[in-house]
């Protein structure tokens, strides 16, 4: 079975109706690790040994956060600078990440239209994630599509727990092996590979 490390990181979760609701219906299951990085390192102060550590015993690493200014929130983005280290996670005996499947957990405030090629950002969620494609993909990592809630700000309770049905199912698809990564890797969002159950 596979094993699933959820890094979750925001910085104003008490603010996030989204994100909020999505670990309200966050699975318990043997296979599935969670950990919330500013409840690890408030002090922003990334345990780099630790971190890889628990990284290397997983076979799938789920990175959950806002989409902040077209990225991740800061403290993820110190993890991801210190933790795929050179020689570790790439360069020269750098293997360690090689053949791991990676994929985003994201949160916007914009709806799909904004992020197009004619909406309000003027290019599409894909394009806007390529760098952090290719961060994993240099490390050795097999890429999914992101699993993607947008325009957050304007769902209602009750489409926000149809969402968190989805990262549910979605989760438990994959460390029970009933949704192989291979399976998913074309699809737009991950969101297709669960559908909604109303």
């Amino acid at each position: 079975m596979p094993r699933i490390l959820v890094l979750f990181a925001h910085p104003r979760l008490e603010k996030s109706r989204a994100n909020k609701a999505l670990l309200q219906r966050f699975p318990k299951h043997k296979h599935i690790t969670f950990r919330d990085l500013y409840e690890e390192y408030p002090d922003l102060n990334v345990d780099v040994q630790r971190e890889q550590a628990l990284v290397v015993g997983q076979d799938i690493l789920v990175l959950h956060h806002p989409f902040y200014w077209y990225s991740v929130p800061p403290l993820l983005k110190q993890w991801i600078d210190l933790v795929y280290s050179f020689g570790w996670a790439y360069g020269p005996g750098g293997t360690a990440l090689h053949g791991k499947t990676c994929f985003h957990v994201l949160t916007t405030g914009g709806n799909e239209e904004a992020y197009s090629v004619d909406g309000f950002h003027g290019h599409s969620l894909h394009e806007f994630m390529l760098p952090l494609k290719r961060t994993a993909t240099l490390c050795g990592m097999n890429w999914l599509p992101p699993f993607a809630v947008q325009g957050s700000n304007r769902l209602d309770d009750m489409e926000l727990e149809l969402a968190a049905t989805q990262y549910a199912r979605l989760l438990i698809g994959l460390a029970d092996g009933t949704i192989a990564p291979a399976s998913v890797s074309a699809l737009e969002r991950l969101n297709e590979a669960v559908p909604i159950i109303r």
